[in-house]
């Protein structure tokens, strides 16, 4: 690339950080990462009644935790408000923007621009007409044209305020197919505001329509008929700058070379590269995400489940597989599912960036985070669960004894969080979760069952060293002479011993637990029809 890739994070400190807009940031921070720019963090707190320094300290928060480091100081775009307003007049003093009365209020709007030739964005595409519905008039002022088309119940389908510079060569005709007025003869006057021109009974409008076009890394080619596009607001009534100007702005004076965003701004990005080069500035290159959609195909929200960076964070999942996981929303590196941050950074480039939707799979990043945690050491993975545990009232401080537990459960984690399923270790008695009682009920009441447990207990108090291959030989003796086979003793063995459905190998899991709690709980359990 031929100048310095610069792209940055724009998001607006206005609550929770949402797991689309980080995936935004992630995808700019892989770009910069890979072709050697900067990756700066832009914080867009205009909204003075909604951002709060607590949303901006969690956003910094986030963007650390997923180590999406940035390359300069963040850039607060309310210390630029005198300049966003600046630059609203220069394009007044210019004739590209005007004042107009909207509702109780005076705002700003910019002009798209009727000398079509000089800007770059904008193609000719030829001749157009419009059959027009004779009951909604014809009204052309310095707002825009607004008329009425019909539908194919011939009703009359309104447009209002419809760009006039969308209408260059417009001509209006009546049901004799009379012309009854040029646009082109007229412009100057209607732009001055001195005139505004209302027709009534016209049938029929030609004109040459133009497309507002870009060049999309991600989509392709993209344009849009500037005969569907309005005059934009770009400060309120109130005198404070919109989104679209400060957000232009911003990109010029940090020298924005590309801008990657979700596909929810392409709208928007038609209007904005028209107003780059009203500014007589260099148009960056576009990205547009695909957004991130539930099973149904909507929009991925906080209904579907966790959406906020911060809720994956308390659940138990790790940045890197979170940040693994994004990245494949929407990007593909090939036949991986699991990507190095390194490997990802190598890989990387917008045109892999796939163009439809990405589905969220909580399972898939589930699993995904179990390989995280697997491949982690067992004095990391200690380090790591401790914390999560400690909280627990019938947590005990042992720290090599919390070490051997960690370690024997290390491979069976998916999430920090199911530290909370290890109270059996530490508790004398267990009590089953809710959503176990019924299984555990249904398994030690069985026939029989009682009676097996009282003989394992009772073959477990005799044995001398509590030991994994001890224990194996003692159910293996036990199997024997009760006539069964000892895979058919493992499950009431846990389910008494545990009151889990599930777990870390039966045999260690029993030894760390310890001997005189096992043969307790066999014989608790023997004694009664549930745990």
């Amino acid at each position: 690339m031929s100048k310095e890739v610069r792209v940055r994070f724009a998001p607006s400190p206005t609550g929770h950080v949402h797991i689309g807009n980080i995936r935004a940031a992630i995808f700019n921070w892989l770009f910069a990462r890979k072709e050697g720019g900067k990756f700066l963090l832009r914080i867009e707190d205009t909204d003075k009644e909604r951002s709060t320094p607590e949303a901006i300290d969690s956003l910094l928060e986030c963007m650390e935790w997923l180590g999406l480091d940035f390359d300069e100081a963040p850039f607060y775009q309310s210390s630029q408000a005198a300049h966003h307003i600046a630059t609203a007049e220069k394009l007044m003093s210019e004739g590209r923007a005007y004042k107009y009365q909207k509702g109780e209020g005076v705002v700003t709007f910019f002009r798209m621009p009727w000398d079509l030739d000089k800007f770059s964005c904008i193609k000719q595409v030829g001749a157009a007409e419009n059959t027009l519905h004779t009951a909604l008039p014809v009204v052309l002022n310095e707002s825009g044209i607004s008329f009425g088309l019909v539908s194919k119940k011939g009703k009359a389908v309104p447009q209002e305020q419809l760009c006039l510079a969308g209408f260059r060569d417009l001509k209006l005709f009546n049901a004799a197919d009379e012309c009854v007025f040029e646009l082109n003869d007229n412009i100057e006057s209607i732009y001055s505001g001195e005139k505004t021109f209302e027709f009534a009974d016209i049938v029929k409008m030609t004109f040459t329509r133009h497309s507002v076009t870009f060049t999309d890394i991600i989509k392709g080619e993209l344009a849009k008929p500037m005969d569907s596009m309005k005059d934009l607001v770009i400060v309120k009534s109130d005198g404070s700058p919109l989104f679209h100007l400060a957000n232009i702005c911003d990109d010029i004076t940090q020298e924005m070379s590309h801008i990657i965003r979700g596909d929810d701004h392409v709208e928007n990005t038609y209007r904005h590269v028209v107003i780059f080069e009203a500014l007589g500035a260099d148009i960056p290159e576009y990205a547009h995400l695909p957004m991130i959609v539930n099973a149904a195909g909507k929009p991925y929200s906080k209904r579907d489940g966790d959406a906020f960076v911060g809720d994956f964070r308390t659940k138990g999942y790790l940045a890197d597989s979170l940040f693994n996981y994004l990245t494949l929303l929407g990007w593909s590196p090939g036949d991986q599912e699991k990507v190095s941050r390194t490997e990802t950074i190598d890989l990387f480039n917008l045109e892999r960036v796939k163009s439809t939707a990405a589905q969220m799979d909580m399972d898939k990043l589930y699993n995904l985070n179990g390989q995280y945690i697997a491949e982690m050491s067992a004095e990391d993975f200690i380090t790591l669960s401790k914390p999560y545990i400690q909280g627990f009232e019938w947590f005990k401080e042992d720290d090599a004894f919390y070490a051997k537990v960690a370690t024997l459960m290390h491979t069976r984690t998916k999430l920090v969080t199911q530290v909370d399923t290890w109270g059996y270790f530490f508790t004398e008695g267990v009590e089953p979760a809710e959503s176990l009682e019924k299984v555990i009920r249904k398994t030690l009441k069985k026939e029989g069952v009682a009676n097996n447990l009282k003989a394992l207990a009772d073959a477990f108090e005799k044995i001398e060293e509590f030991t994994g291959d001890n224990i194996e030989a003692a159910i293996i003796a036990t199997a024997e002479t009760l006539g069964l086979s000892a895979g058919k003793l493992n499950k009431p063995i846990r389910l008494a011993a545990t009151a889990a459905g599930g777990g870390a190998d039966l045999l260690p899991t029993l030894e760390l637990v310890g001997q005189a709690r096992v043969v307790a709980r066999l014989r608790v359990s023997a004694e009664r029809d549930c745990i």
